[in-house]
C-alpha cells in the first residue's frame, strides 16, 4: 500500500486531514477548531510522505516529526499521525487500540471541559450555579473543569484583580502578580464551586498560564482542604512555547494540591524535564498537539514509571479527535485519570459523522468501540454540503 495524496479541508472551523492510498482506503485526522489557519501547514508535509506505506506509521512519522513544534505548530503533524493510525487500522480490519498493544479498560472516563452553561457574572455564587448545572448534565460527569484567574474573564471583570498590565484580544497573554483581593476572589470561587459539587464530583481548575510562583503556591496551599483534582497551567501552558519545569517543581514541592500542565507541549522529549524532575503530579498532553496518539502513549508510560498521573487535554479536538482519545486512552496504564471530552461545534458535526454511540457519554464514561481504525467515518453525502468551494474535491 502506498500514499498517493494528502488532502486537507476546513470543515466548520476544523482542518481535516485525509490520507489517500492506491488501494482505495483513506485515513482521517482532525485539528482543533481553534486553528482553521493550519491547512497550508498540513499540505507542507505532502511531498515528504507521498509513496510511503501508511501502515508503517513510525517510518512515516520519522520523515515529518522533526518539522513540527509547540502548539499550534505541531497540530498538522499530529493530525497526519491520527490519519495514519486510522488507515492502518482499516487496512488490518482492527480498531486502533489493538495496534497500540490492546486495551486495558473497556470504558474510558472523561471529564467535562466543554459542556458549558451561561454564567451571570464572575461572583462565587455564579460559579456555584454553573457547577450545579454541570453536575446535573445528562452526561453524568464525575470530574468537571472550570477556568479561573488568567484562564477566564476574571482579570478583566474583577476590579483590582492583578498588579500586571492587562491585554485584550483573542488570546491575551496576561501574566502578573495578583492583588490580595484578586487571590481571595479566586479562592472564594473555588470554595463555592466545591460547595456545590460536594465530594461526589471532582473539581479541576484551569488557572492560566500567567501566575507568578509565589501566588501559585499561595493558591495551591489555600485550596488543600478542598481536595481539588488539580491546578492546571498555572505558570506556562496554552500557546506558551516552553515548559519551565524548574518553576513548576517549586510549586509542586510546596503543596499537596496536584499541579498539572502539558497541553501545549510537542513530543516526548519536551516532557522529559517535567517527568524526570517530578515537576508536576499530573500531565495533560493533547493528541492533537503532542504529535499524535502513539506519542501520547509513550509519554503516559514514561510518566507512569515516575508516579505521575495522566489526564489528557482535548476539549476542541472534534469528533475524530474524540475517537482518537477513546482509542489511545483504552490502552494507557493505570496512571490514567480521564480525558477532556470534546464537544462538537457546530452541532451539525454529529450529522456528518457516523459511528458514535448514542448517547456518547454514560455516567461519565465512554464505552470503547471495536470498529476498524478510529471507528468513526464521514457520511460523505452530508459532509459534502459543508465543504467550502475550494475543498469540493476533498472526498473524490
Amino acid at each position: 500500500m502506498k500514499i498517493t495524496d494528502l488532502k486537507c479541508a476546513v470543515i466548520g472551523q476544523h482542518p481535516v486531514v485525509r490520507i489517500v492510498t492506491d488501494q482505495g482506503i483513506s485515513g482521517y485526522g482532525q485539528i482543533e477548531s481553534s486553528k482553521p489557519y493550519l491547512k497550508p501547514q498540513v499540505l507542507f508535509y505532502k511531498d515528504r510522505i507521498l509513496g510511503s506505506d501508511p501502515t508503517d506509521v513510525e517510518r512515516v512519522m520519522l520523515k515529518i516529526r522533526r518539522l513540527g513544534s509547540f502548539k499550534p505548530w505541531g497540530s498538522a503533524v499530529s493530525a497526519i499521525e491520527m490519519a495514519l493510525w486510522d488507515l492502518a487500522g482499516k487496512a488490518a480490519g482492527l480498531p486502533v487500540y489493538k495496534l497500540l498493544g490492546g486495551k486495558v479498560r473497556d470504558r474510558v472516563r472523561v471529564y467535562n471541559g466543554g459542556v458549558r452553561f451561561p454564567m451571570e457574572g464572575h461572583s462565587p455564587e455564579a460559579h456555584a450555579e454553573a457547577m450545579r448545572r454541570m453536575k446535573a448534565a445528562k452526561e453524568g460527569f464525575t470530574i468537571i473543569k472550570q477556568g479561573v484567574a488568567y484562564h477566564s474573564a476574571m482579570p478583566r471583570q474583577v476590579p483590582n484583580f492583578s498588579y500586571g498590565e492587562l491585554h485584550t484580544g483573542q488570546r491575551p497573554a496576561n501574566r502578573g502578580p495578583l492583588t490580595e483581593q484578586g487571590l481571595k476572589h479566586v479562592i472564594a470561587c473555588v470554595e463555592a464551586m466545591k460547595g456545590a459539587l460536594g465530594d461526589e464530583v471532582g473539581l479541576a481548575l484551569d488557572c492560566g498560564p500567567g501566575w507568578m510562583v509565589s501566588d501559585a503556591i499561595r493558591l495551591a496551599k489555600a485550596v488543600e482542604p478542598l481536595n481539588v483534582m488539580w491546578l492546571e497551567d498555572l505558570l506556562t501552558g496554552d500557546y506558551v512555547p516552553y515548559v519551565s519545569a524548574d518553576l513548576y517543581r517549586e510549586v509542586t514541592r510546596a503543596t499537596s494540591t496536584p499541579i498539572h500542565t502539558g497541553e501545549q507541549i510537542y513530543l516526548r522529549q519536551n516532557f522529559q524535564d517535567l517527568i524526570e524532575k517530578h515537576a508536576v503530579r499530573i500531565i495533560g498532553p493533547d493528541p492533537a498537539d503532542i504529535g499524535g496518539i502513539a506519542e501520547l502513549k509513550w509519554v503516559a508510560e514514561y510518566a507512569d514509571l515516575h508516579g505521575i498521573l495522566m489526564a489528557p487535554h482535548g476539549v476542541l479536538d472534534g469528533i475524530i479527535g474524540l475517537a482518537a482519545l477513546v482509542q489511545v486512552s483504552a490502552t494507557l496504564p493505570q496512571n490514567y485519570i480521564a480525558f477532556e471530552y470534546p464537544v462538537a461545534r457546530p452541532e451539525w458535526w454529529y450529522d456528518i459523522m457516523d459511528g458514535l454511540p448514542d448517547p456518547i457519554v454514560k455516567a461519565g464514561f465512554i464505552e470503547v468501540w471495536d470498529r476498524p481504525g478510529l471507528g468513526v467515518t464521514f457520511n460523505e453525502q452530508a459532509a459534502k454540503k459543508r465543504l467550502a468551494d475550494e475543498d469540493r474535491g476533498f472526498f473524490d
